[in-house]
């Protein structure tokens, strides 16, 4: 390059070529003799000027005397400046490599360094005669002294990646030439710390022959600029040498080659050696034979680590034996979607990538944050699972060159793969940009306008770096969001429907393995579902395919995905011609994917949404249940509309049905504990009784010609009920109690409550559309044998001169909630002082309660049910903890007023601010009873019918966990929660209540 004549630059102009601090620019260019330059315009160019020209500064001055000469080469070959002036502002770690090594600037000099790609044998040459080895030795061994080959294996491995910056920079050298190239770096390095390793073990050496396979990035070809490198060792005797002494010296070497990768010296640091993906992880031994590695392989690897060999490549060491280790694993890889435990492998490996990202970090995650790299990475190496067992064209290793392959044998739309690999390309250059400033293992996007902006300009974005790099990265994550849904899901449609457009056609066979690696067990089933839904032209079909692919997904990350399909299949076909439901599903996303949440985890909810399409429309709103005063309102407005008291009571049902899918929704997304599900269940049979009482009462008083009914009704709900805990599958226990008006025939009063009670069961319990609500009467007095309705006085007399104990301990969970307010409130007055006494029970009715309890214990458990996972009768279980608190209430519910209550959970905190139980086994006995009751509501939700018994079936196991909020795959934790915290609460049990 000319030097140019003129004036020097201004301070506008430094501004414009993007210098932040013009007046020190404008110094420096002035020290140096640069200010009229032309070197001016390619220091506009590069990611930071003022960076740069700093750099420049201090290269000059770390040359001493030969700088200025230097300087002026520099400037006067254009190609040089570029590439060294691109380096200096776009990494101040190789920028401080210079300074300590400013001869190397020599290396940008190279005209060819541009067009001409490294060769792996040469560099891997340069890095073992820089530690004094003999590259065409079959097992190179240092010859300079450990120190000195540590420092000088790293000023070599900066001189090789300061060629490779420039090209990449300043030549714009494509990612996967750049990749690949750092990645033969490491391979090399990793050849040169062993040839390091073998000098310091010595002679014994030569008793083991070791292979070093990379795995991950630095196996597919496609290093970053600075990560761990992952490796696997395997091992065999060298002839001659034993097993035992082999293993011996391999994990000598294998120890210390980590150590001279990782260990911090003068010239710094290169990168750690990983050795985690071995057999076992890090509790398994560094170094394996080959049988070793096959014997783990076949019995004991997991679905996850086939995924990573998928990458491994023999790199450094014995190469005989890193191809054989390589023949014996590529049968295993492409196996593996065939067998057992495949989906739930893929799946915990999804998690794995979750899991890993830090909360603050989550919308700056490049490698790991949604439509981040993982994401990519992930959906190309599930794709080659799936297919690669068929098709050896797609059995490559490199994301960009598997996802080319991927799209050329159809199994990707040619534009998505196009624009998947855009977005990849984009991501993978700026997690390069933000690892090259200062060679720090990084994947996140700084916050700063200083890094933001650097970054920007480096690629390119030089009129707004932070705008525009903003906007492009938002982009690209977004397509990297939407197409990861689209390469598994779509797809899928295209088998079953004709889909217009050059998108994938992936065959009928393909499909259903497809379908299979994302957890349906029945793939024809499922594909003929999509036909259903997906075939023709009509709008819906056209809407559904817009849908199915996202549904699909949510379905596959739920615990029963062919139920959710199923399900979704038959509320489309009951709802898909109105005009609301699928627009509402495209519309919001929320509610769509609540739906899928649903239908692949509660049979439950999914039966009740089938006779109650509508439902759908609650899922967008507030899932919080109704107050039992508006509802029987409701219920009694539709109620009203109706002739017959048949259709009356229907009417109420339709309502009561539609609240259950409220709750249970709420109950399934989250939104209720399970004291907040057993009020809402409690309230809704409020005023489904009440309201059909009120139906009832004038449908009886009608047929009797009566113009008023001759007696006050009320309903005692009993038991769960009583105690406002009812769970999905509880009938409603209740005792029906009327008191005559005066002047009334008591036998004729007795026979119009009569009436009602028995036409409320028989109504409330008819087949229908609806579930039906069993009106239980059972613990009245004298149980089965005794009158359905009694009077207020009939039931003063039988306490009085008959009821027993357990008589007494059933009115402790009884709460008058419905009909005649002052009927309820006497009826109240009336059994107060018999359920709560004011001395408390007899030591004799203590005991008489434990004898009963013994009795239920001994005899009530069902035959084959395991008493440690028995909800209800089990140890620890809801009877456990539930007299244990009434035992406390009939002893001291006299003295105590707050433990005058019919609700488990009051009670006992009743009974520890009395002092009766301590916090502590206060806190083991709440506990308990939320888990079991959520428990014994989730096993209700995910069978769509009642059970006392924690499944053992693992798919209703996985979905009861499910419901619970374990993350999946989490089955066997929730068990043994539900195991340690009923264990705790026998505990207490048996301290508190058995004495």
């Amino acid at each position: 390059m000319s030097r140019a004549s003129g004036r020097p630059t201004s301070r506008t102009a430094l501004l414009g070529l993007g210098f932040q601090d013009p007046a020190t620019a404008a110094a420096r260019l002035a020290e140096l003799d640069l200010d009229t330059a032309p070197v001016t315009a390619i220091l506009g160019r590069t990611a930071d000027p003022d960076q740069a020209l700093a750099g420049l500064v201090g290269l000059v001055e770390a040359l001493g005397a030969d700088g200025r000469a230097v300087l002026a080469e520099i400037v006067d070959d254009e190609g040089t400046a570029m590439r060294l002036l691109s380096v200096l502002g776009a990494s101040v770690a190789l920028t401080d490599h210079l300074h300590r090594h400013p001869e190397q600037w020599r290396e940008l000099t190279d005209p060819d360094l541009g067009s001409t790609r490294p060769a792996a044998y040469a560099v891997r040459a340069c890095l073992l005669r820089a530690v004094g080895a003999d590259p065409d030795a079959d097992a190179p061994v240092a010859t300079v002294p450990d120190r000195e080959a540590k420092d000088a294996l790293r000023v070599e491995y900066r001189r090789i990646l300061l060629r490779m910056a420039a090209r990449d920079l300043a030549h714009h050298v494509g990612l996967d030439d750049i990749a690949a190239e750092i990645s033969d770096l490491a391979a090399g390095t990793l050849d040169a710390a062993l040839a390091v390793a073998r000098a310091h073990v010595g002679e014994a050496a030569a008793q083991a022959r070791l292979a070093v396979i990379a795995m991950g990035k630095c196996g597919g070809h496609e290093l970053n600029y600075i990560s761990d490198v992952d490796v696997i060792f395997v091992h065999e005797p060298a002839e001659g040498a034993t097993e035992n002494g082999a293993t011996r010296v391999a994990t000598q070497l294998a120890s210390y080659l980590m150590q001279v990768c990782s260990d911090q010296t003068a010239e710094g640091t290169i990168w750690p050696v990983d050795a985690a993906l071995r057999p076992e992880g890090k509790a398994g031994p560094l170094v394996r034979t080959l049988a070793s590695h096959r014997g783990y392989y076949e019995r004991w690897a997991s679905t996850w680590e086939f995924q990573a060999l998928l990458k491994a490549r023999p790199v450094a060491g014995d190469p005989d034996l890193g191809r054989e280790y390589a023949r014996m694993v590529e049968p295993m890889v492409w196996s593996v979607a065939g067998r057992d435990g495949f989906v739930e492998g893929v799946q915990a490996m999804r998690r794995r990538v979750l899991d890993h990202i830090p909360t603050h970090e989550a919308e700056r995650q490049l490698k790991l944050g949604s439509g981040g790299l993982r994401d990519v990475e992930f959906a190309v190496q599930l794709l080659q699972l799936v297919h690669g067992r068929g098709d050896e064209r797609i059995r490559v290793a490199t994301t960009l060159s598997a996802l080319a392959e991927l799209t050329r044998g159809g199994y990707v739309g040619r534009e998505d793969g196009q624009a998947m690999h855009e977005a990849y390309v984009f991501l993978r250059t700026l997690e390069h940009r933000i690892q090259l400033y200062q060679l720090r293992r990084t994947h996140v996007v700084p916050e700063d306008d200083a890094s933001l902006r650097r970054l920007g300009r480096s690629l390119g974005y030089l009129k707004d770096p932070v705008a525009e790099l903003d906007r492009a990265w938002r982009h690209h994550r977004r397509e990297v969001r939407r197409l990861h849904e689209k390469l598994f899901y779509r797809p899928l449609l295209s088998a079953v429907a004709k889909i217009p457009g050059e998108g994938v056609r992936l065959s009928t066979d393909a499909a259903k393995a497809r379908l299979h690696a994302l957890g349906y067990e029945d793939p024809a089933a499922a594909l003929r579902h999509l036909e259903a839904m997906t075939s023709g032209v009509s709008r819906t079909a056209s809407i559904q395919r817009t849908l199915l692919p996202v549904m699909l997904e949510w379905f596959a990350d739920a615990p029963d995905p062919d139920a959710g399909l199923f399900g979704f299949r038959r509320i489309s076909e009951a709802l898909g011609s109105t005009t609301w439901y699928l627009r509402l599903l495209r519309d919001e996303g929320e509610v769509a994917q609540r739906l899928a949440q649903i239908l692949a985890t509660s049979r439950y909810t999914t039966a009740l949404l089938e006779r109650e399409p509508d439902g759908v429309k609650l899922l967008g709103g507030d899932l919080r249940p109704l107050t039992s005063d508006a509802l029987t309102t409701e219920m009694l407005a539709s109620a009203r509309r109706k002739e017959s008291l048949e259709e009356q009571v229907r009417a109420i049902r339709a309502v009561r049905r539609r609240e259950l899918v409220r709750i249970s929704a709420g109950d399934l997304a989250g939104d209720l504990d399970v004291v907040a599900v057993g009020a809402g269940l409690s309230n809704l049979t409020d005023a489904t009784l009440e309201a059909t009482l009120a139906v009832v009462g004038a449908s009886v008083g009608e047929q009797r010609s009566l113009s008023e009914p001759p007696t006050r009704m009320a309903l005692v709900a009993m038991g769960r009920y009583g105690g406002f805990e009812l769970s999905y599958g509880s009938d409603a226990d209740v005792m029906f109690v009327h008191d005559p008006l005066p002047d009334v025939e008591p036998q004729a009063a007795a026979g119009y409550a009569q009436a009602v009670a028995n036409e409320m069961r028989r109504l409330l319990s008819a087949p229908a559309s609806d579930p039906p609500l069993e009106v239980d009467a059972d613990l009245r007095p004298e149980g089965k044998q005794g009158p359905l309705v009694r009077s207020l006085e009939s039931y003063a007399a039988y306490y009085a001169k008959w009821s027993r104990v357990w008589e007494f301990q059933a009115l402790l969970r009884a709460d008058a909630v419905v009909g005649d307010p002052d009927l309820r409130r006497r009826f109240t007055e009336l059994i107060d002082p018999l359920r709560f006494p004011e001395g408390g029970i007899s030591s004799d009715d203590v005991i008489e309660v434990r004898r009963i309890k013994a009795r239920v214990d001994d005899e009530r458990l069902p035959r084959g049910a395991d008493p440690n996972t028995h909800l209800k009768l089990g140890r620890g279980g809801l009877a456990d903890i539930e007299w244990t608190v009434q035992l406390l209430q009939m002893q001291h519910a006299g003295e105590h007023e707050g433990l005058r209550t019919p609700r488990t959970l009051e009670a006992l905190r009743a009974a520890h601010e009395a002092g009766l139980v301590s916090e502590a086994d206060g806190e083991v006995l709440q506990r308990a009873w939320r888990l079991v009751s959520a428990v014994r509501n989730a096993v209700t939700l995910v069978r769509g019918k009642q059970a006392d018994q924690v499944p053992s079936d693992p798919a209703e196991r996985a979905g009861v966990a499910a419901v619970l909020g374990y993350p999946p795959g989490r089955s066997e934790a929730m068990v043994n929660d539900y195991l340690r915290t009923t264990r705790r609460a026998r505990t207490v049990v048996d301290r508190v209540f058995w004495d």
